[in-house]
């Protein structure tokens, strides 16, 4: 495993349960790219316990979720993150519940 995946990971474990994150926002915060932040993600091996589920597209869509965009995978998601209190409606989450991190992490 790569440092930049644990980092990515470190990162998802401070996105609080009934709140999301954004590739982007973690993208920013460790200096790199929401795409190389997803491919990290898609290959998390520490599920639950790194929250990856908590990380929604910039525009508060719900994105990936284990390799795929849509079907049963996404829908899993949907059902996680509602469960955890985050309101997703048509596929979305209000900008209300999106965090960001303060500053570049190292």
């Amino acid at each position: 495993m790569s440092l930049f995946a644990e980092r990515v990971y470190a990162l998802c474990k401070e996105i609080p349960k009934g709140r999301v994150s954004t590739y982007g926002a973690i993208a920013k915060a460790l200096n790199s790219s929401p795409r190389a932040v997803g491919q990290a993600l898609r290959c998390n091996p520490y599920a639950p316990i790194v929250p990856c589920h908590r990380v929604v597209s910039a525009d508060g869509s719900i994105g990936g979720f284990m390799g795929n965009t849509e079907g049963e995978a996404v829908q899993k998601k949907i059902s996680l993150l509602e469960n955890e209190g985050v309101k997703i409606n048509k596929n979305k989450v209000s900008k209300e519940q999106i965090i960001s991190f303060s500053s570049s992490v190292s």
